[in-house]
């Protein structure tokens, strides 16, 4: 382990002891969630898919950051899927119980607060599988087309600003790579089941919760390189 994973760990558990040992700091958080909530997701994808970037770049070549690699450029557009992952998951936790409702489960609606937890699983399970198999694969492409772009352009703030040349960058993607392991892999095997637990969580922690999983899914993802 190099200075800086040092420094790192440092940082993250010293932000954990704030919310810890600090209630002050954690009710903060809580009130900032339930007032601003788009604003709140921007900002922990910006903050915590951005790390898991670079932590994916850690494993791969030993550095957090090299020249070209966009950093902020990143952050910027995972703040901003993190808009479209918060109304995704606003719409699906709605919408997918008054459809299983629909279908014949009466108390799917009021379920994942007040039912039993084989019911709160099941409807969970449900929401997080149309949740990824329908909006799910067009933010990752929309993802991989934005890496790409900031790629092409040197990693620069100016450069994400540039147009994207959409249907080029599409022509470019290793649709075998992205079908075979993104799609039909990660969705079924880790973001299903990861995401059927965020929604059995309480609603202000869903969102940190799915932030938190995009750092483990950049680890795996390094490793798939490898």
């Amino acid at each position: 382990m190099k200075k800086t994973d040092f420094t790192i760990i440092a940082c993250i558990v010293l932000i954990g002891a704030v919310f810890v040992f600090m209630p002050q700091v954690l009710q903060a958080y809580n009130t900032a969630n339930s007032e601003h909530g788009m604003w709140m997701s921007f900002v922990k994808f910006a903050v915590l898919a951005t790390f898991g970037e670079a932590l994916a770049l850690r494993i791969r070549t030993g550095h957090y950051y090299h020249p070209g690699f966009g950093l902020l450029p990143r952050a910027l557009v995972w703040g901003f899927l993190g808009l479209t992952i918060k109304m995704a998951f606003t719409v699906f936790a709605s919408g997918v119980p008054v459809f299983v409702q629909y279908l014949g489960y009466e108390q799917a609606t009021t379920v994942l607060k007040t039912g039993p937890v084989l019911g709160k699983i099941g409807v969970a399970f449900c929401i997080s599988t149309l949740l990824n198999v329908v909006y799910a694969p067009v933010m990752m492409t929309f993802h991989k087309i934005t890496d790409t772009h900031i790629v092409q352009n040197g990693g620069t703030l100016t450069g994400l600003f540039k147009p994207i040349h959409f249907a080029q960058i599409l022509k470019e993607i290793d649709w075998d790579r992205m079908w075979n392991f993104v799609f039909k892999k990660t969705i079924p095997f880790f973001w299903i089941p990861a995401h059927t637990i965020t929604f059995l969580l309480p609603e202000t922690l869903q969102v940190l919760f799915a932030a938190l999983l995009s750092v483990a899914l950049g680890v795996l993802l390094s490793l798939k390189k490898t």
